[in-house]
């Protein structure tokens, strides 16, 4: 296969600034990683990290990527050119470390992340390593399906490992932006009733499109009374950084209910609120390689679909500035080819 010396990326050299388009050059992949052409990486909030120097820069955002592997090293025996494979927010381990040694890579003391720690997928090409790419089916659209390696992943993994969650119970999604409406999607598709939560009727037909057996708009109703008279919410699994929501959410708890989430906010909460029901509050990051695998087979297995809006890899600041501003449903998208 024939490669380019150079590819395109988009990097952000200084804290602040827009993302800039360079030429960067195309290095064969070492021991260990492979090389990939990008098809679709998704913009995700988190990207902001980057974008505002929060990480040593400059440096390539983008974790949620899919590609054609184009090179591997000698020796590589797992993945081989023409592969369809992706990667997520996490991307490497130590398998040292007493996370690894009990294969929860996702909380490697040294993990390593694509598009923060190391280059992501904003370009036409990346270098991945081995143990954090996932095997991506062909018939799936890439641009719909890179983001289910973090928000897809990161709903469908949160859920599954609430281990008293059981087929029937209630689920509530607070919030139904990139997170939320792929929460309604996998939920319902596990077995469980599902109220969606959201501060206006706008987005009713689509939640009970997606697959909401609730919706309660907060502008009418007060959502905690109303999750109270259907028996109370098992599980709230919330998307939106919203704190004084998600704690006054936690009312809306049946006993032994979990407040589960996803969301990066400030939380401020009487406990009077856990104690009373034996409630708890629990956070979940995204997953590792495995777990994103599993939340693709179960999309695909399930009719599952990312919304998305797609931009060119030159469309990237517009892409992240429509993002940040909430005019995206509901993920942005770019395809660098």
């Amino acid at each position: 296969m024939s490669l380019p010396k150079t590819y395109k990326a988009a990097v952000i050299n200084s804290a602040g600034s827009d993302f800039e388009l360079i030429e960067k050059p195309l290095e064969a992949p070492k021991e260990g990683t492979i090389l990939v052409k990008v098809l679709a990486c998704g913009i995700c909030a988190s990207d902001g990290m980057v974008k505002y120097g929060m990480t040593a820069l400059p440096r390539v955002a983008g974790h949620e990527i899919i590609g054609d592997v184009v090179e591997v090293p000698t020796g590589e025996t797992k993945w081989k050119i023409g592969d369809r494979v992706g990667s997520g927010w996490h991307g490497g381990h130590c398998h040292q470390c007493g996370s690894c040694k009990e294969n929860d890579f996702i909380t490697c003391s040294s993990e390593a992340i694509n598009g923060i720690s190391r280059d992501g997928g904003y370009a036409e090409y990346v270098t991945l390593r081995t143990e954090a790419v996932v095997r991506v089916p062909k018939e799936l659209n890439p641009a719909e399906a890179a983001p289910l390696l973090c928000a897809g992943v990161t709903t469908f993994n949160s859920l599954r490992n609430v281990h008293d969650l059981k087929k029937g119970d209630l689920v509530a999604i607070h919030g139904l932006g990139g997170l939320g409406h792929l929460g309604i999607q996998y939920a319902k598709q596990m077995g469980y009733k599902v109220v969606a939560l959201s501060q206006s009727s706008s987005k009713k037909d689509l939640a009970t499109k997606l697959g909401a057996d609730y919706y309660l708009d907060g502008s009418q109703v007060n959502q905690v009374e109303e999750l109270m008279k259907l028996g109370g919410a098992k599980v709230i699994l919330a998307t939106a950084p919203q704190g004084e929501a998600i704690a006054n959410l936690l009312g809306g708890l049946k006993i032994g209910g979990t407040m589960l989430t996803v969301a990066i906010t400030d939380l401020k909460f009487s406990t009077i609120a856990l104690i009373g029901k034996r409630s708890s509050i629990k956070g979940w990051p995204s997953g590792h390689a495995k777990d994103s695998e599993d939340a693709v087979a179960f999309a695909q297995k399930h009719n599952i679909k990312t919304m998305v809006e797609t931009f060119s890899l030159e469309q990237v600041n517009e892409a992240y500035s429509k993002m940040q501003s909430g005019q995206i449903r509901f993920r942005a998208v770019l395809t660098p080819q």
